[in-house]
């Protein structure tokens, strides 16, 4: 079916952010399987006294959040890609939900920076102790990504002597040779120092969400639109025109000479005129 200018960008935006949901969603699923199912950690998931530590369930978080992005990613994909309204609108009911999640999230870890930054450093903390016992791939790709993005390097902060020296980023100056910040006291400084920051990233976050809401519902409404059939009323006005005849009169005199002519109109089909719908 043929879509306006409108709902064309709306259509090619859900799909550039679908596909940019579903590379996000596949690397939190694979990340939190890999950390689940691995040789080196499968243990801890199975003895119960760290059933509640903060890496047990960072990774049932990143399992969790993978299959929900993804979920939400198929009906978005399914829906702007074949311009299924109905697929849209149970993408958009799900996109609502975890857009207002996400920013509600935001608030709360404002208002609990002092916990949510020491949870985070815990799981640090445990991630950086499994790979010093088991040199796991996977705890390594996630060191790196931790140490390049933050610019830290271990607990420690000493690249000569630090254990994971290998995942720590190129130093910026001389001085950081010697000494880099500490990983753990810089997760904590980012939630405890930078908590509105990290509400203004989760708060832009959810905003981002809602412009793509706007766009599937704007989508879904256009495909609406242009699958109603559209009917057009012919009128026949030259036809009926064409085929209108003068009204002839035919006069009928008395015999009455005080009496004045009486003129008559005579029916006829060509008389009356046609209405065409």
């Amino acid at each position: 079916m043929a879509l306006d200018g409108c709902g064309l960008f709306c259509k090619y935006i859900l799909i550039i952010f679908n596909i940019i949901f579903a590379v996000v969603g596949f690397a939190f699923l694979g990340l939190g399987l890999w950390l689940r199912f691995s040789d080196n950690t499968r243990a801890i998931f199975h003895v119960e006294e760290f059933s509640s530590s903060a890496f047990v369930m960072g990774v049932t978080v990143l399992i969790a959040l993978g299959a929900v992005m993804l979920f939400v990613v198929m009906f978005g994909d399914y829906g702007a890609c074949n311009e299924k309204r109905c697929a849209l609108q149970v993408f958009s009911a799900l996109l609502a939900i975890l857009a207002t999640l996400v920013v509600v999230i935001g608030v709360l870890a404002n208002i609990k920076s002092d916990e949510v930054g020491l949870r985070f450093a815990e799981l640090y903390a445990s991630l950086y102790a499994l790979y010093v016992a088991n040199q796991d791939p996977g705890i390594a790709i996630t060191l790196t990504f931790i140490h390049n993005t933050l610019h830290c390097c271990g607990v420690t902060g000493f690249p000569i002597m630090e254990l994971v020296k290998h995942t720590c980023p190129e130093p910026d100056g001389f001085f950081e040779y010697i000494k880099m910040d500490s990983c753990s006291g810089v997760i904590a400084g980012v939630f405890i120092g930078k908590a509105p920051m990290m509400t203004g990233i989760f708060v832009g976050t959810g905003v981002l969400l809602f412009i793509a809401l706007i766009c599937s519902i704007t989508l879904s409404i256009k495909i609406g639109s242009a699958s109603t059939p559209q009917y057009i009323i012919l009128t026949q006005t030259t036809s009926t025109q064409a085929n209108f005849q003068p009204v002839q009169h035919e006069v009928v005199t008395s015999t009455r000479a005080d009496q004045e002519p009486v003129f008559f109109t005579p029916l006829s089909a060509a008389n009356i005129p046609l209405a065409y719908a």
